[in-house]
């Protein structure tokens, strides 16, 4: 039998690697992605890694993502202070959340009751479509939360009718194409 060699893979420099490396301690994120953020308990940075879709302020530059845009997933990490996160959402497709450091409260809306897990560093949750969920640090320090949406279309967020109307007394609210506005 003769050993037939694999043909040789693609080249790629290390200066090319290097432009699509991400180095955690210089990453600077945005505190205005979602219009969520400006009501009490949900302010939080959000760093865009890969993909754009579910961000709802386009604009900010501090959103673009670091390793540019991916096919079939939104990537990215959520600091939180003790006590904040992200209010109820869903998206049309799954979503994946893993805490790097501190405790998390994954909670979902079950019809009319609240319900949660509780995840700590490593730990991973993937959340259903179509599912109303949030994100809260409940730890007693500042923490960080990894995120990853998935699917072709990663659409935009679809808010829980309370969120709708709690950051509209905030000055924000979306568009019909799901884009950051702010309002009188």
């Amino acid at each position: 039998m003769t050993r037939v060699n694999p043909p040789p893979g693609p080249s790629i420099s290390i200066a090319d690697m290097e432009a699509r490396t991400a180095r955690f301690n210089t990453l600077k994120g945005s505190d205005l992605c979602f219009m969520d953020q400006r009501i009490p308990g949900h302010e939080r940075e959000m760093i865009n890694l890969c993909g754009l879709g579910v961000t709802e302020n386009e604009s900010d530059p501090d959103l673009a993502p670091k390793l540019g845009n991916a096919h079939g997933f939104a990537h990215g990490f959520a600091k939180c202070d003790p006590g904040c996160g992200a209010a109820l959402h869903w998206h049309e497709t799954e979503e994946i959340f893993m805490p790097l450091d501190g405790k998390w409260s994954i909670y979902w809306r079950d019809t009319e009751e609240e319900r949660e897990v509780i995840l700590e560093a490593n730990d991973t949750v993937s959340v259903p479509i179509g599912i109303y969920r949030g994100f809260k640090n409940v730890s007693d320090k500042p923490a960080t939360l990894l995120f990853i949406v998935g699917g072709p279309d990663t659409g935009k967020v679809h808010w829980h009718p309370s969120v709708i109307e709690a950051a509209r007394e905030t000055g924000l609210s979306v568009d019909d194409n799901g884009l950051l506005v702010e309002i009188e």
